[in-house]
């Protein structure tokens, strides 16, 4: 299986690198604002070209900027992300003109000794082209586009095209498992992908926020693909001054959504706290297969390290996802991290589960002989048979003769029991309720 080409998007911050990126991608992926210095780590995702597929690759701003303490290691991403590039776009702000920075820039790039394309973004019409971008010639072939406003687009992408091989020569991200990992700032997320891809492929650091794109990462174990999705630390938005950051936490609760399952990594040293309790809401309420990965364990002390005992205050203040697994994990030594596929594997799987509705009301007679069904006004309610409607999360409707609800209390019983009886772990379940018509007599 050969590998598929790499397509890289560098420049300095605001020239359009994620407009363009997102453009091409034919999808808002790669988040766009208007303060400098929204993409840090290098964000990939997987694009095709009529019979062409190849990696697309955004990357943060080529700058140093004393204001931002994670400016050089941003640009150390962005550097090694052009180094391995089949293909290097440069963006330039034509309005703007061309600054020393980046004269430096396109001189250290020509030196990597690859193919290198310059794009005049923000052109938005043919008198500005032919007054901006006379300049850029000097450094080669120029394509002049307005990413905004898709102008010239169509260009860029037939220059891609003669470029890329002519076949799709492997499987996208889209036949993979995408794991998306939430939870607070720092509580590990990105030291987690780091730690199963092998390497530094994302930035860490001690300073909240430092992720704010939700960046995909594809890994193989023996022949499956998982995409490993970061996002940024998701936290009360009241707490949050930098735009971009607001920015990000919205997105990562997108992100969930998305996904085939989810990973809620917590930090070993201090759980569960109001934040995750509020982040283990938007999994259930997502209905996505869960997984609950306490990290930093290396961190805690022999003496307390009692599993069962920490479990225990996990389930009793996140009683509501008590259908995920938990697994403790080091992502700094790499304790168990592996475990997290292979549970990611599991809880999808069991997302998909399909029981004979047969097997069903044999369950639900039961039940209710010992435990009758309450209405929310604590009437007994009469249900009559059931069966399974959707997967994903499992879904199934009680047909009952009556318009009462049942009680929440008894809802909750009822769903636990059934994930009990039919072992169903790692992903919630619905439970809806339908009047059966009545026929009149005559």
């Amino acid at each position: 299986m050969s590998r598929l080409p790499k397509v890289v998007i560098v420049g300095y911050p605001n020239v359009g690198k994620s407009t363009l990126f997102n453009r091409l991608l034919k999808q808002k992926k790669s988040l766009v604002h208007h303060l400098p210095g929204m993409t840090r780590d290098a964000v990939s995702a997987y694009c095709t070209l009529d019979d062409r597929a190849f990696v697309l690759i955004d990357t943060g701003g080529f700058f140093d900027h004393t204001h931002d303490p994670l400016s050089s290691l941003v640009r150390q991403k962005a550097w090694e992300a052009s180094q391995e590039a089949d293909l290097i776009i440069l963006v330039i702000d034509a309005k703007r003109g061309i600054i020393p920075g980046e004269e430096e820039l396109y001189v250290q790039l020509k030196k990597l000794d690859k193919p290198l394309l310059i794009v005049a973004n923000k052109v938005d019409s043919l008198e500005e082209e032919k007054k901006l971008i006379g300049d850029l010639f000097r450094w080669g072939e120029v394509i002049p586009l307005s990413a905004e406003h898709k102008r010239n687009l169509d260009e860029l992408e037939k220059f891609l095209l003669n470029f890329l091989p002519s076949k799709l020569t492997e499987t996208t991200s889209e036949n993979s498992l995408r794991i998306a990992l939430v939870g607070r700032i720092n509580v590990g997320k990105s030291s987690l992908v780091n730690r199963l891809v092998g390497e530094e492929r994302l930035l860490v650091s001690e300073i909240p926020g430092t992720t704010r794109d939700p960046t995909d990462t594809l890994i193989r174990r023996y022949r499956r693909q998982y995409t490993l999705v970061d996002t940024a630390g998701i936290r009360k938005l009241s707490r949050t001054k930098d735009g971009r950051e607001k920015v990000g936490i919205i997105w990562s609760q997108k992100t969930i959504q998305k996904a085939d399952v989810i990973c809620l990594v917590l930090d070993a040293e201090e759980f569960p706290t109001r934040q995750d309790t509020a982040i283990a809401h938007l999994a259930y309420e997502s209905g996505k297969p869960l997984i609950i990965a306490v990290n930093k364990w290396d961190l805690i002390a022999q003496e307390v390290k009692s599993t069962a005992l920490l479990e225990k205050i996990i389930r009793d203040k996140l009683d509501f996802v008590a259908y995920a697994p938990i697994i403790f994990i080091s992502a700094r030594t790499g304790r168990r991290v592996v475990k997290i596929l292979d549970l990611a594997d599991e809880v999808y799987q069991q997302g998909l589960r399909k029981i004979p509705t047969s097997q069903l009301n044999q369950f639900m007679h039961q039940l209710i002989v010992e435990h009758p069904p309450l209405s929310r006004n604590k009437k007994r309610l009469k249900l009559r048979y059931m069966t399974q409607v959707g997967v994903l999360p499992p879904s199934f409707l009680v047909f009952t003769s009556s318009r009462l609800s049942l009680a929440p209390s008894y809802e909750k019983f009822f769903l636990h029991q059934l994930g009990r009886h039919f072992n169903i772990v790692g992903t919630p379940l619905r439970l809806y309720l339908k009047r059966e018509a009545t026929q009149k007599k005559r």
